[in-house]
């Protein structure tokens, strides 16, 4: 720590040079802990069941393969469920295609009992099971388009026709929800549709949901609960796949690919091009500053200091950037916690532990050349410029 000011001083001899690399650094470490993050949740969806209050059935052909509703209620009979709920993708676009909405078909008063996080007055949720072509809209989709309740809805689906074969739904917004605390609130982007008008107003599907949601008595019970659901229609026309509903976002994204593949892809090209930037600048740091590490030389720093005062400032350089850019991926993964079911940023302890990590990695190939060939500086060499 003694020799902190000296490189620190090193560091900014060149400011312009250095806060540049600096920002590149910045932007890469904030997309390494965005993608990283996402790689660490999809590596561990599988792990289990842990802390799992609701259960998601679908069949096990596809998620897009509907099942019967008549199933709903022998769901709810299995030991350990507490209550369960149909939920059919609308596929939903307000005015024009690239406003796309999320938005599902479900029993209103059993959305509220399986979702009771969701916070709205009795009311609205009265007025949304009463109301036919009644919605609800969370908080967040409601000041997105500024939609006040009682207004008229138009909402095109990409999936589902009329029975008249429009695909333009007209509906009233009965109800805006909102979450029960931070967590919550920043998941209030999904508009509920009646599911009874929805079923009967449909060309095709009828009668059919793409999956249930059971709210479970008890977290321990998920795994358990999960194998007498599917155990009970085993060898059956609608054989069935249960996981945890985190599991099952997941699930739902790896739909567009690989995404490891893609995810390591990336990161692959950022690290790449985070040692091309890097390596640049430190060997043009220390190409201009040769006369001045003879001097140090001449003063009595030996050879192994000099390596060590490269290496420290090719060392503050990374770990500067990857602090600052892994504290703005830390602010940005709050953001994404809602769709991957994340009690707070999905950018965790672990993806802090890789970055730190790599700056070590990246520190060692990018500042050993340069700081090797400081070490071997030779004072009457440098001093003449040669």
């Amino acid at each position: 720590m003694k020799y902190f000011r000296l490189v620190l001083a090193a560091l900014f001899a060149k400011k312009t040079r250095t806060i540049l690399t600096l920002l590149s650094l910045v932007m890469a470490y904030l997309l390494f802990g965005l993608l990283q993050a996402v790689n660490v949740l999809f590596n561990t969806a599988g792990d289990g069941f842990t802390g799992a209050t609701r259960i998601v059935t679908q069949s096990r052909v596809s998620f897009t393969q509907a099942l019967p509703l008549r199933m709903l209620p022998q769901i709810e009979s299995i030991p350990g469920v507490q209550r369960v709920m149909q939920q059919q993708w609308f596929g939903a676009y307000y005015q024009k295609p690239s406003n796309q909405l999320v938005a599902f078909a479900v029993d209103p008063l059993r959305l509220k009992d399986v979702y009771p996080e969701w916070k709205m007055p009795d009311a609205q949720w009265q007025d949304f099971a009463n109301k036919r072509t009644g919605v609800i809209l969370g908080r967040q989709l409601a000041d997105r388009f500024n939609f006040k309740i009682g207004q008229q809805l138009p909402m095109n689906s990409n999936i589902f026709p009329q029975n008249d074969g429009s695909k333009l739904w007209t509906f009233e917004v009965a109800g805006i929800y909102d979450g029960k605390d931070a967590d919550t609130q920043r998941q209030t982007g999904v508009m509920y549709i009646n599911f009874a008008y929805f079923d009967e107003a449909r060309q095709f599907g009828k009668g059919g949901a793409g999956i249930f949601i059971s709210k479970l008595a008890k977290a321990d019970d998920a795994e358990k609960v999960a194998q007498l659901i599917d155990a009970k229609y085993v060898n059956s026309p609608e054989e069935t796949k249960s996981q945890s509903e985190k599991e099952f976002n997941l699930n739902f994204v790896r739909q567009i690919g690989d995404i490891n593949l893609i995810v390591n892809a990336i990161l692959g090209a950022v690290f790449f091009t985070i040692l091309l930037l890097t390596g640049n600048t430190m060997a043009q740091a220390v190409r201009d500053r040769i006369p001045q590490l003879a001097v140090l030389k001449t003063l009595g720093f030996t050879d192994s200091t000099v390596l060590w005062l490269v290496l420290g400032e090719t060392f503050l350089l990374i770990a500067a950037g990857a602090i600052l850019g892994m504290a703005l991926a830390t602010v940005v993964g709050f953001g994404l916690a809602g769709f991957f079911q994340a009690s707070g940023s999905i950018v965790d302890q672990r993806v802090w532990l890789y970055a730190l990590g790599s700056v070590f990695v990246l520190a060692l190939l990018v500042g050993l050349p340069p700081a090797w060939r400081a070490r071997n500086l030779k004072i009457v060499d440098a001093l003449a410029g040669r």
